[in-house]
């Protein structure tokens, strides 16, 4: 099999002040100096959509919620942060380092605008977005087009990875049979990832809660398709048509929280990697368990049949991968199921010594005394 990897990540931030930057403080001039000072490759439009609002011309992009006048002209963007997005590598590792090298340059010129990168994988303070003024005749009719877009009060104060992986000439009926086996193991192999353990200003009762309230609402897997023909009819969405020729065939894992520690994101692109190659693995599923994915959001590698089966599913992607280099990719995550620990304790156990949520996050990506990535 010859695989393909891209990886979209989005980051949030601190301003000068040191509070957390979202679409109710900063504006989309604030974060747009930032990606205005960001370099341009020339080729880049073959295989990252671009948009009609024009927003997404670089690997990096303002992420947020686009506002209408009483037609398709865009008149505003409410911003949540800025998303890094990959091109296409034929290795994990080199997708990998062009994440890093984006990441940094990201750094570099957000702090000369006072911006600093925190990871969270949801707001730690706003439980809900509300657009401001309420939406138009056209805006609604555009939500009421596409189901999945009526969860913006979700996705806009939720952060995550879209962890991007294809194969080489599968027939499409093989590809949408592996999106329905990994949106089927999702609830064991999000823990792996788990980095949201803030909410409505406090410690949540749990270690994702973005997990608990997104997904079954928000599509765990997706795969692009050629044809409206090929679509799977389901609401979460499990299936959409492919913008660009790069895109068919593409199998796009959404499920997964934030991470600081991109080493962690090279061990679930080889664990995707695995499972897809893996034919001993059974479970299939249209849509994600919502009741499941919030049992793990809840209680992660200590609940005993989350730990069971997340040991069972690395197990069957290491059988797999066998001899291929990328099967040492799998450490990290080898290292959480033996300890049970994720990014999320790091985090509870940071702000329990600092004693609030922006101290806490200060430390992610490698910043302060005290690393809090594994």
């Amino acid at each position: 099999m010859i695989f393909s990897f891209g990886i979209e990540h989005e980051v949030a931030f601190l301003d000068q002040e040191g509070k957390f930057a979202d679409f109710t403080s900063t504006k989309f001039a604030d974060f747009n100096q930032i990606v205005e000072k960001l370099p341009i490759y020339p080729n880049d439009h073959l295989q990252l959509h671009v948009g009609d609002a024009g927003i997404r011309k670089k690997r990096w992009y303002i992420e947020g919620f686009e506002r209408f006048a009483d037609s398709d002209e865009v008149i505003d963007c409410l911003s949540k942060g800025i998303e890094i997005r990959t091109t296409i590598h034929s290795d994990i590792q080199s997708a990998i380092q062009e994440l890093s090298d984006s990441f940094n340059l990201l750094c570099n010129v957000a702090a000369e605008f006072g911006f600093s990168p925190v990871l969270t994988s949801f707001h730690p303070y706003r439980t809900n977005f509300v657009p401001h003024p309420p939406l138009n005749e056209y805006e609604l009719q555009q939500l009421q087009a596409y189901p999945d877009e009526l969860t913006a009060n979700i996705y806009m104060v939720s952060y995550g990875p879209d962890l991007n992986l294809s194969v080489a000439d599968l027939p499409i009926e093989r590809v949408i049979d592996i999106g329905k086996k990994l949106t089927y193991y999702s609830p064991y192999i999000v823990p792996f990832s788990y980095s949201s353990p803030f909410y409505d200003g406090q410690l949540w009762n749990g270690l994702s809660v973005r997990t608990f309230i997104r997904t079954g609402k928000r599509p765990a897997t997706l795969v692009f398709v050629q044809d409206k023909e090929q679509l799977v009819n389901i609401v979460p969405s499990l299936t959409k048509v492919a913008r660009l020729p790069a895109e068919i065939g593409r199998i796009e894992f959404k499920a997964f929280d934030s991470c600081d520690d991109f080493s962690i994101y090279a061990g679930l692109l080889a664990l995707l990697k695995g499972l897809v190659i893996d034919e001993t693995l059974p479970g299939r599923a249209i849509t994600p368990d919502a009741n499941l994915h919030q049992w793990s959001a809840k209680f992660g590698f200590d609940a005993e049949d989350i730990l069971t089966n997340a040991t069972t599913i690395l197990q069957a992607a290491e059988a797999a991968l066998k001899d291929d280099p990328d099967v040492n990719l799998l450490a990290p995550l080898k290292e959480m199921l033996a300890t049970r620990r994720t990014t999320s304790h790091i985090l509870i156990e940071l702000f329990k010594r600092v004693g609030s949520i922006e101290a806490a996050l200060n430390f992610t990506y490698n910043r302060g005394q005290v690393s809090p990535v594994l």
